[in-house]
């Protein structure tokens, strides 16, 4: 299985921490790094990653990497970065022929949504996004940067940041075919260049599946806010040889809510 990794943005929110956002450092350990070894952690060894803002530097920084965890890391250049994340994705067009994972640079999960996704039965004219269906004091979610879906059983019926009725969370990570290039050519012809334009598209025809996280845990690290509740979160031990999960309450100061509502998986080893 092959993984693409948007890592275009330029990150405003942590600008104050590190310039660049995709080598924030959660514990240790930059966070496109977590994400290139928790995907790996789903065998996925073979990647491409979209650069934007500071491209060269992400560039030197993976390939560094690359040759230290033995990973196949090709790399391509946005020059719109600056504009919406769907032309990030199309910019991979013609390194993809079959399935491939699509994730978000600053998307932290468990490896296990992945491990379940990747044997999602899909058609090839299909997509599946995995969502969270905890919308209700979810203390990991900021809802009004989160991105909803509205579904109906498996199928997608709508999403965008601004339904007004939704019933799960976008969490980042999809299992692609190339159908989604064209969904998204297809949307920026009509003038939405969004990632979440292209899944519309594909919704149309319901063609845009969901799978359900359940109580598995992801956070899209936007602010200082999110990196904090990462850190408390995860002990990151520079090893991913014992990543293990159990269940814990979440009972970070200053989420608010009932703890006993808030059971997540989480990691005991990052």
């Amino acid at each position: 299985m092959r993984g693409l990794i948007i890592a275009a943005g330029r990150g405003k929110r942590l600008s104050h921490i590190s310039d660049l956002k995709p080598l924030v450092l959660l514990g240790k350990t930059p966070l496109l790094e977590h994400i290139l070894l928790l995907a790996n952690k789903a065998r996925i060894n073979d990647f491409v990653v979209v650069t934007g803002y500071r491209a060269k530097e992400i560039r030197s920084f993976l390939d560094e990497l690359s040759g230290k965890i033995k990973l196949k890391i090709d790399v391509i250049h946005n020059e719109e970065w600056e504009k919406e994340n769907g032309l990030s994705v199309l910019k991979a067009k013609g390194h993809f022929k079959g399935r491939f994972v699509l994730m978000m640079s600053d998307h932290i999960f468990d490896v296990s949504i992945i491990k379940r996704l990747i044997k999602f039965p899909l058609n090839d004219d299909e997509v599946v996004l995995a969502v969270d269906c905890n919308i209700d004091n979810n203390p990991l979610v900021d809802r009004e940067e989160a991105t909803k879906v509205k579904r109906e059983s498996d199928i997608i019926i709508d999403i965008g940041k601004n339904l007004k009725k939704y019933n799960a969370f976008d969490t980042g990570i999809f299992l692609c075919t190339p159908a989604i290039f064209s969904a998204l050519e297809q949307s920026i012809k009509m003038g939405d260049s969004t990632l979440s334009g292209g899944i519309r598209t594909l919704a149309h025809n319901r063609k845009a599946r969901v799978m359900d996280i359940g109580n598995r845990l992801w956070i899209d690290i936007d602010d200082e806010s999110d990196l904090q509740k990462a850190c408390q979160i995860f002990k990151d031990t520079g090893s991913f040889q014992f990543f293990k999960f159990k269940t814990q309450e979440l009972n970070i100061r200053g989420w608010g809510g009932n703890p006993k509502r808030h059971r997540r998986r989480l990691p005991t080893d990052f």
